[in-house]
């Protein structure tokens, strides 16, 4: 049974989202506040995690990078808003995806099960030493030159779809749908995550040489990672 941890200080959204997901046949765990989630995050160690942006004291962008820090568990924020300022902060900080409250809960049971679906796919494999980038599917784990990449999930899977596809360009609603599984989404998440790969991945992030804008298109990685 996966394992879920709602995270949310309003009692009557912890408890309607925790009744739809036993339903759906998880094991969850609630929390109402971010050190008492970190702690049941170490005891537990849940599949993924439910959080909400707006916590008291400790609010969600700062649980999201303590629980990155401690692995690369699924997380999918909850926001009091549509603006946009806060779905890209949450996705800066790692979130694999967000829902807008108010939400449908049968709505979030779908995105559950599809972040989870998509982080434990297997991976195509991809050529390995393309610009110094090796990746190992089986255990999640990426480095370039020999060194570590600190990837997410999501960033991983990005990563691995570029490196099978060098020189081609790549179409943002392309990628939201063969890299997250989504027909139709907010295609900042791409630019996002894009953003983030590039901070780990390349040598000057201001001026990528791997992972190109390709105007009017989306991205195309250049193996070569040299000047066009």
């Amino acid at each position: 049974m996966r394992k879920i941890l709602v995270v949310d200080d309003d009692p009557t959204v912890s408890e309607v989202v925790t009744g739809y997901l036993e339903r759906a046949g998880f094991a969850v765990a609630r929390a109402a506040g971010g050190p008492e989630a970190l702690r049941s995050a170490a005891a537990r160690r849940p599949d993924l995690v439910v959080l909400d942006l707006m916590l008291p004291g400790m609010d969600g962008l700062e649980v999201c990078r303590a629980l990155r820090e401690r692995g690369p568990v699924p997380v999918i924020m909850l926001t009091a808003r549509g603006d946009e300022e806060d779905r890209v902060l949450g996705l800066e900080v790692g979130a694999d995806d967000y829902v807008t409250k108010p939400f449908s809960p049968r709505e979030l049971v779908l995105r559950v099960e599809s972040v989870l679906r998509r982080s434990t796919a297997p991976v195509p494999a991809a050529p390995s030493g393309i610009a110094g980038i090796a990746l190992d599917p089986a255990a999640r784990r990426a480095t370039r030159d020999g060194r570590d990449l600190s990837l997410t999930q999501r960033e991983f899977d990005l990563l691995s779809h570029f490196l099978r596809h060098p020189g081609r360009a790549l179409g943002r609603e392309a990628l939201l749908r063969e890299v997250w599984g989504w027909e139709f989404g907010d295609l900042s998440t791409v630019t996002v995550h894009v953003r983030r790969l590039r901070a780990k991945i390349e040598d000057d992030p201001a001026d990528p040489r791997l992972i190109r804008t390709v105007w009017g298109v989306g991205y195309r990685f250049d193996a070569g990672g040299t000047d066009a």
